[in-house]
């Protein structure tokens, strides 16, 4: 035993183990597991003080309960959702949680963004037709972005900072949030208002709204209908927000004239993962994957360097934190 406290990592890719060997150093021992955090894998972090999963992990009851047996205190999520997290059961079993609830809101809004513009002059079609030695330029057609609408749904920091960019496309922009803002949308020059006027008068709808009661399936049949013809949607912030049959059934009928997702409500045991060897179970992810005006990628909104590193280092001193009994960093702590 090398007397450091124990960190076990489920769910650890490349990168996670590149980040938070590099941020722990000599503090900690770390234990990297390929598998997820669950009640068939719970056993794996006996002899560990703290355990580490990722957002998809489903720390229920059950597993709440084997790592308390196990001897776990502390469970530290490297994201900021943690609606797969059954925080009571964590509690009554004597483990803290703590999260990291903000590592980059530039790289979440930059890859908004990033899928926008991609998606809407047809980017990813044009690199696969070119790879091909095809340089037609038939149904590649996009639209400027500069004189549109945006609606951005969410003025957290990620929806700030998108709202910013896209202003600076030269877009008018509106907004809705619980708690608004006024002082920054009059010096950002955004107005904003409720979801249904936010519908109807936006050229592309961004989301980064939290995932809550009130927000799931936010984008259900009845916002659809209420929105323009030809909309764009985009999402980076929780798959649930949307209802994926509404979602099909708007692409279908051509109401929806574009969709960007960065993730989807039945992410769980697809989203990083390598599944090109095998028959995709979801029917409803298969179907969207088949319209050309849908652009998927698998949660990677975050995955830039920095928000690798804070998302480390905030996993790290948390880890450390709670191994000498000191509170979590400010705002990290469930």
């Amino acid at each position: 035993m090398s007397g450091k406290p124990v960190l076990a990592v489920f769910d650890a890719k490349s990168y996670d183990r590149e980040y938070l060997a590099r941020a722990a150093g000599d503090s900690l021992e770390l234990r990297f597991f390929e598998f997820r955090l669950g009640p068939e894998t719970a056993a794996a972090a006996n002899g560990a003080a703290a355990v580490c999963c990722f957002v998809n992990d489903p720390v229920d009851a059950a597993t709440a309960g084997l790592l308390g047996k196990a001897g776990v205190r502390h469970l530290a999520l490297r994201c900021a959702g943690y609606n797969n997290v059954d925080l009571t059961a964590l509690k009554e079993a004597g483990i803290r949680t703590t999260r990291v609830p903000s590592y980059s809101p530039h790289a979440v809004a930059e890859h908004t963004v990033a899928l926008l513009l991609a998606l809407n002059r047809r980017i990813h079609r044009a690199y696969s037709r070119v790879r091909e030695m095809n340089f037609s330029l038939g149904g590649l057609v996009g639209f400027d972005l500069h004189g549109k609408t945006a609606g951005i749904i969410g003025t957290g920091k990620t929806g700030r900072l998108a709202a910013g960019i896209l202003r600076g496309f030269g877009m008018r922009v509106l907004a809705s949030d619980i708690s608004p803002d006024d002082e920054w949308a009059a010096a950002q020059g955004v107005t904003y208002t409720d979801n249904d006027t936010l519908f109807a008068g936006a050229d592309v709808i961004s989301l980064h709204a939290p995932l809550t009661p009130d927000t799931a399936h936010l984008i259900d049949e009845r916002a659809i209908k209420r929105m323009k013809p030809g909309v764009f949607i985009v999402n980076v912030s929780r798959g649930r927000l949307i209802h994926t049959a509404a979602l099909i059934s708007g692409l279908k009928s051509g109401h929806i004239g574009g969709v960007a997702l960065d993730v989807y409500e039945e992410e769980e045991g697809v989203f990083f993962e390598d599944l090109s060897d095998v028959v995709m179970q979801d029917d409803e992810l298969a179907r969207l994957l088949t319209f050309p005006n849908v652009l998927v990628t698998a949660h990677q909104a975050f995955l830039t360097r920095e928000a690798l590193a804070e998302i480390a280092r905030v996993t790290v001193e948390n880890t450390l934190r709670a191994a000498s009994g000191k509170p979590a960093i400010e705002g990290t702590g469930l």
